[in-house]
């Protein structure tokens, strides 16, 4: 694994199948909310996951990839774990995010050596435009501009990438600082949310807990496959939450 070819290659391995087999990753963990003048708080408990195909993307060279995904994800009670349907009588909304796309061009991809594993590691700083202007939802955003952090962390043993093997086992881990979720209705409140979470690759959709699937398929059974062609631009919880509220006229 010495040039960004190289690199992308194993990490693709990692993150998907070079065969272009659907994988699905799936997590589970908590999220806190921080605010000045006030203590850490743990507000959810969260579990998701990402259905995704990989395949090659000939416009862009014989290294470049495309990555075709979909990804649901839900908020829980804290303590019982239960999938929550109202939080302080405000009706939660899940993540749907369909798609959840990415194109893969060779870089370096960081890796730190582990021992007889290796970690890929992203770090995704997010600003732009927010979907959710003040003027227009002022009880549901934060600021015009949509400001967050991405920490994902992918292992691997070295023993497997050394094969020839199209995908390899992976575990993950997945930290995000972000404002407050539009549904949570805390206007430009100071502070926001920290989700922490830890997953792995599963062998099979099969293998996502029983009660998940059963949720999935009774609320969005198209999220139990990943998308069989690219279309943009991707989904996000903010998209989400404006095509579920459009602004007032």
């Amino acid at each position: 694994m010495t040039t960004p070819a190289e690199l992308l290659r194993s990490f693709a391995r990692t993150r998907a199948c070079l065969a272009g087999g659907e994988v699905t990753y799936w997590w589970s963990g908590d999220v806190y909310s921080w605010a000045p003048d006030d203590p850490y708080r743990r507000v959810f408990g969260f579990e998701g996951l990402n259905v995704a195909r990989l395949v090659r993307d000939g416009e862009a060279g014989p290294d470049a990839y495309r990555l075709l995904s979909r990804e649901a994800a839900f908020y829980l009670d804290p303590v019982s774990r239960e999938i929550l349907q109202t939080w302080q009588g405000l009706p939660v909304v899940h993540v749907w995010n369909d798609p959840a796309n990415q194109k893969w061009r060779p870089f370096p991809v960081p890796v730190t050596e582990l021992g007889s594993q290796v970690c890929f590691s992203l770090e995704i700083p997010l600003a732009y435009p927010s979907p959710l202007p003040v003027a227009e939802y002022p009880l549901h955003s934060a600021g015009d501009t949509y400001r967050a952090l991405e920490l994902f962390q992918f292992f691997a043993e070295r023993r497997d990438l050394a094969g020839d093997a199209s995908s390899v086992p992976a575990t993950m881990s997945w930290s995000r600082m972000s404002p407050w979720l539009p549904w949570m209705a805390c206007g430009q409140r100071p502070g926001g949310l920290a989700f922490h979470c830890r997953g792995r690759k599963l062998a099979s959709y099969a293998e996502v807990p029983g009660r998940t699937r059963a949720y999935i398929a009774g609320q969005r059974p198209e999220f139990a496959r990943a998308p069989e062609r690219w279309s943009e631009p991707n989904e996000t919880s903010w998209t989400y939450f404006r095509r579920l509220n459009p602004p007032q006229q």
